[in-house]
């Protein structure tokens, strides 16, 4: 069984993801396209770091945790490894955006409203929203009792 610590801070870190999910619907409803981008990426890094933190799995400590979260996707569930790929392509695509958003105008002498579009910004959003709900249910369920025997920590 998953000890408490490690569920403790995986919970926590799910918090400050929806925080910044609710935000950034905020932002996105305000028409401030970057700010949502970013507090998007936020929140994907964050859920999946819980996800890692409840299987107890360390992580560099990057924005795109996508290959590490491939190299162990047999430690989760079925229902939860579904969808890796997404999961890892949500991470990757954001975790671009967020770099596009906060550099890539600045070499073009760009201000960051210039360089996300409101269709990038919504399609992050919903990415966002797609796996911080995985991640949480995943981590509901162990906290349920409902995953904790569908893998082994060896």
């Amino acid at each position: 069984m998953i000890g408490l610590q490690p569920l403790k801070i995986a919970k926590s870190y799910l918090r400050q993801a929806e925080a910044r999910l609710k935000d950034a619907r905020d932002a996105l409803s305000e028409g401030n396209y970057p700010y949502a981008v970013r507090l998007s990426q936020e929140c994907v890094e964050l859920s999946l770091k819980a996800a890692l933190k409840a299987v107890i799995i360390d992580y560099p400590k990057i924005h795109d945790v996508s290959d590490v979260l491939e190299v162990v996707s047999e430690r989760f569930p079925e229902c939860f490894r579904a969808e890796i790929d997404f999961l890892c392509e949500s991470s990757k695509i954001l975790a671009k955006k967020r770099e596009i958003n906060l550099y890539r105008g600045e070499e073009a002498f760009l201000a960051p409203e210039d360089v996300i579009s409101g269709e990038d910004t919504s399609d992050a959003v919903e990415r966002a929203i797609r796996v911080c709900s995985s991640c949480k249910k995943f981590i509901n369920g162990i906290e349920s009792g409902g995953l904790k025997n569908a893998f082994a920590l060896t």
